[in-house]
């Protein structure tokens, strides 16, 4: 009995041990500097990678693998992210149940953050759902987006900012 007690307090110690363990859940933006971040962001040649989503109802959730992303360019605006939440109007296609759209017609509008980041307003004139786009980038390229919708909730990602680059 004494041993199946050890046995059990060596592993609840080892398990809190391991919840309170710090964890890094953004990578770093390909150890890209700040006046290269700087130089993506006044290009308008840059892509969000999403890496966590936090709807306005329900928890927190990672995002695996690099397939969900804003990529903006000079002439376009290419959302492909994820949506979790309350929507006021079910979409006629299933298969664009999330925050999906390409738009050749858009607002974008530049301004110094904080600590020297950047805030960028992305307004879609084209696009029906979606009102607005708005991040805030960091120097060290990690970012946050929220996205403004008529039919739906806000609801909000971290990630970082990274080269746009070929799909093959």
């Amino acid at each position: 009995m004494k041993i199946i007690r050890s046995i059990l307090a060596l592993f609840l110690f080892s398990g809190a041990f391991i919840a309170c363990s710090p964890v890094q859940s953004q990578e770093k933006s390909q150890d890209m500097d700040e006046s290269r971040i700087s130089q993506l962001v006044s290009s308008r040649t840059f892509v969000f990678q999403a890496q966590t989503v936090f709807p306005m109802r329900g928890r927190n959730r990672q995002i695996a693998g690099d397939g969900y992303d804003v990529v903006v360019s000079r002439d376009t605006v290419n959302s492909f992210l994820p949506y979790f939440g309350r929507a006021f109007t079910a979409p006629m296609d299933p298969t664009k149940g999330g925050i999906q759209f390409v738009s050749k017609d858009f607002e974008y509008k530049e301004e110094a953050g904080k600590q020297g980041g950047w805030n960028i307003t992305v307004k879609p004139n084209d696009v029906q759902d979606v009102q607005q786009l708005y991040f805030t980038i960091s120097r060290d390229g990690y970012a946050s987006l929220q996205v403004t919708s008529t039919n739906r909730q806000p609801i909000s990602f971290n990630g970082i900012i990274r080269e746009k680059r070929d799909r093959r």
